[in-house]
């Protein structure tokens, strides 16, 4: 039998009563393949109260000199619930001693960077993922309680060499510890922490909160996996935002690039650099609802042939809270490296362009991360007059089908123009994958909508 890699996001894991769906998951998946576990740290539907959040919370009260231990006895509550509600006898026992060992040792590290005033990133890490060892560590106990033999895996040891940053040498490296850890398991469920050790620069910096779905995409990719499968608490990936658009429907299957774009541009479907590791691995990504276990889902096929489709259009999303810079300057009519200054002074700040659009003397862009905005039109003011318009959002219309449908922008911007929406910019990419425009954030969910009616459905 092939592989498949399962990861489960916090929520899928958050109440013991979902924990237990996930687990009779694994065990009918079990019937027809091999089944590696990658798991999130448990969590609830308010992000501010999942264990990852919590966690950050008790590091920024350590370094404040502030009451940790509370955040900490919080979390150690909440888990030894969950294992009292899931698990008993013996395992119980060892469970819970695992907690409290790991709990134990966190609080120790946390008086160290107390007394010390400060915290490095590794450092950053080796708390976070605090939490994935909590989760993974009950999960394990819980398969085996009921008679499927699972081992936990601790990955945060995996990286054991220097590396200068988180390129495709360093991923490469990890894959390959993966495959002799999982190999080590033999007949066993691998249950793998979503922290998977040392990444250059810190796994929040480097990668972000979706980690996890690294850690899965870097264990399939290691065992060659028939498939990836990311469980959500939604059908799959749809059209459209569901809340919004109430005629959204779910897509079978999309292609990476699709799905990268309304990853990026508003659909949270899969972390950007889960996509590029299983993709160069030729391993298919399905999204699935443990809500719903028996709905198929959607695929992401790196196999899929391109074919003119009947329709051209995937879907339609929005980005929102949106800022839009603009520089206007005689100094760029026909200056070299004036471009190169704006980009230069953005990334000093850690700004972020999401759309670009440009003339002889002007340069407009969209950001979503005005943090240390100020700053950066302090300096940019050097360049030129200066503008900034907030309250905006990203519309996007994302497809493969678009370079096959000529004049597929025009019908758009004309179907805005029907509903009154004003377009501020406009940006369609050489791939002929998206087409985006910026409009006021409060006309965002009524053009989400006509796009849809006239181009999606």
């Amino acid at each position: 039998m092939q592989y498949i890699v399962q990861k489960f996001g916090g929520t899928s894991l958050g109440k013991p009563e979902r924990m237990q769906s996930v687990a009779d998951i694994v065990g009918n998946s079990l019937e027809n393949d091999r089944v590696i576990v990658a798991l999130s740290a448990l969590s609830s539907y308010v992000k501010a109260e999942g264990t990852t959040s919590k966690l950050i919370e008790a590091a920024d009260a350590a370094l404040q000199k502030g009451s940790f231990f509370r955040i900490i006895d919080y979390l150690e509550e909440y888990h030894v619930n969950h294992i009292k509600a899931l698990i008993k006898g013996e395992i119980q026992e060892q469970v819970i001693e695992q907690v409290d060992s790991e709990l134990k040792s966190l609080k120790s590290f946390l008086e160290a960077i107390s007394v010390i005033g400060e915290i490095s990133p590794r450092s950053h890490d080796v708390i976070i993922s605090t939490g994935e060892k909590l989760s993974a560590c009950i999960f394990a106990g819980l398969l085996n309680s009921m008679g499927i033999d699972a081992e936990y895996v601790n990955l945060d040891a995996i990286v054991d060499r220097q590396f200068a940053e988180a390129d495709q040498e360093f991923y490469t490296y990890t894959r390959r510890q993966l495959a002799g850890i999982i190999k080590k398991c033999g007949h066993k469920v691998p249950v793998l922490t979503g922290y998977f050790g040392v990444v250059p620069g810190g796994i929040i910096q480097s990668i972000g909160r979706g980690y996890t779905d690294l850690t899965a995409a870097l264990a399939a990719a290691a065992v060659e996996a028939r498939e990836l499968q990311i469980w959500k608490e939604v059908d799959g990936v749809f059209s459209a935002d569901p809340r919004k658009v109430t005629d959204a429907h779910v897509l079978p299957s999309i292609t990476p690039e699709e799905a990268a774009e309304l990853t990026y541009y508003g659909s949270e479907v899969i972390h950007p650099f889960t996509m590029e590791q299983v993709i160069k691995a030729n391993i298919p990504i399905r999204i699935k609802n443990t809500l719903n276990p028996g709905v198929v889902g959607t695929i992401v096929d790196p196999n899929e042939k391109e074919e003119s489709p009947a329709k051209p259009a995937t879907a339609v999303t929005a980005k929102r809270d949106i800022t839009v810079i603009n520089v206007n300057s005689d100094r760029m009519l026909m200056a070299y490296g004036f471009m190169s200054k704006v980009f230069t002074i953005l990334a000093k700040y850690g700004i972020v362009i999401d759309l670009i659009s440009t003339s002889e003397v002007n340069i407009s862009m969209s950001v979503d991360n005005p943090e240390n905005l100020d700053k950066a039109v302090a300096e940019l003011e050097a360049l030129g007059n200066v503008s900034v318009r907030e309250n905006l959002a990203i519309i996007s219309l994302v497809g493969r089908g678009q370079k096959h449908c000529v004049g597929l922008a025009g019908r758009m911007f004309s179907v805005l123009g029907s509903e009154d929406v004003n377009i501020e910019m406009i940006s369609q990419g050489a791939s002929e994958i998206n087409i985006s425009c910026v409009i006021e954030d409060e006309q965002a969910d009524r053009a989400l909508r006509a796009i849809h009616k006239a181009l999606v459905q």
